[in-house]
């Protein structure tokens, strides 16, 4: 399964309108999960975050397939204007290390 985390940082004027294009993205079906959320900002030392996308996909293939779809360039449209920062990282959870090594 690929995990696929994208961090944005938005102005607080932005922030709604930006959390309303991302929900664009949970309309797309090639995703197991994914959902949009608002960083609650408990961490001191990570408070910069505003928004987090977080997907789970079958495969490469399934997380392709969402990003050519019509509603993924939709979203970057209607966010990309309006967003500072975007951070992503997609990793295959089948080689992710889940214990001490």
């Amino acid at each position: 399964m690929i995990r696929h985390i994208v961090f944005f940082t938005v102005q607080e004027e932005h922030l709604q309108e930006v959390r309303a294009g991302l929900s664009i993205l949970t309309g797309i079906p090639h995703a197991r999960l994914l959902e949009i959320g608002t960083n609650v900002k408990t961490d001191q030392l990570g408070t910069e975050i505003d928004l987090v996308v977080y997907g789970e996909f079958d495969d490469e293939a399934a997380l392709a397939a969402y990003k050519a779809h019509p509603d993924y360039q939709l979203s970057i449209e209607r966010v990309r204007p309006l967003r500072e920062k975007r951070i992503a990282a997609d990793y295959d959870s089948r080689t992710a290390v889940t214990r001490p090594l």
